[in-house]
């Protein structure tokens, strides 16, 4: 799973997205990508779990880019506890995802094999997404 070497501050607040991604939000490296719509977390879980189906449904061919980091800790308390006492244990990691946002990036397969593998990555995660490719 991946999560940062070190961190400057342990605990962070939560925050909102208030708007479009500026960074990030064009296709850099590979011929096709996946887009977020919507914005929200994405957990490290969620992260290997999507390039864990790209990668077994693109089988040998291609070259795959993760364009995102979960840099973020999310902290939760545990269930049935009284309000107070503190913020509550580190749950996990996640990436701050905002809306046109790529996420995954794909080269060396046809467009089919691509957006059929895209389309698996969609459904592990928790936002609305779409297939991107240079063409278009």
């Amino acid at each position: 799973m991946l999560s940062p070497k070190k961190v400057k501050y342990r605990v962070v607040q939560k925050g909102r997205v208030r708007r479009k991604a500026h960074r990030g939000s064009d296709l850099e490296f590979g011929d096709f990508g996946l887009q977020a719509t919507e914005a929200g977390f994405m957990s490290a879980r969620q992260i290997e779990s999507a390039r864990i189906a790209i990668t077994r449904h693109i089988k040998k061919g291609g070259k795959i880019w993760i364009r995102v980091f979960p840099g973020k800790p999310i902290f939760k308390k545990p269930a049935e506890t009284r309000m107070g006492k503190g913020k509550g244990n580190l749950e996990g990691w996640v990436a701050v995802i905002r809306p046109g946002r790529i996420l995954y990036e794909i080269e060396g397969v046809d467009r089919e094999v691509a957006k059929e593998a895209f389309r698996r990555a969609g459904h592990k995660l928790s936002f609305a997404t779409k297939f991107l490719s240079r063409s278009s």
